[in-house]
């Protein structure tokens, strides 16, 4: 059996200390959501939907390579958008952070988040 541990970074913001932002195994890293923390003061980024998707991947992106991964290694995503935000917003920091052989994704809408948070993205990766 495999080996599984925690893992966290403090490149990237952390949204609670009750879970990691990862855990690592012999050949997978799962991600924990990660939503769009700005990296110095930890708090959402900014109302925007744009600016909030596009700093949830970059915080994805830290925490991957900050585990011996990258975007490029990526093979599911899930992300769980506010209801009444725009899919077109979603596809296009989706190909900003993926432009070629996207990862499968599963995209739910869901009820606000606490905080101000718009969005919450997970993903699976190869290590």
């Amino acid at each position: 059996m495999g080996e599984r541990r925690n893992f966290n970074t403090e490149k990237s913001p952390r949204m609670n200390t009750a879970f990691p932002q990862a855990v690592l195994t012999d050949d997978l890293i799962f991600l924990s959501g990660m939503p769009g923390l700005d990296l110095v003061s930890g708090q959402v980024v900014s109302s925007s939907f744009e600016d909030q998707t596009r700093q949830a991947f970059s915080n994805i992106k830290i925490v991957l390579e900050e585990a011996g991964s990258s975007m490029d290694r990526v093979v599911k995503t899930t992300i769980f958008m506010v209801a009444g935000n725009d899919f077109g917003i979603v596809n296009k920091v989706y190909m900003e952070f993926f432009p070629t052989d996207a990862p499968a994704r599963s995209t739910p809408q869901v009820m606000p988040f606490p905080g101000g948070i718009l969005i919450s993205v997970e993903c699976i990766a190869l290590r």
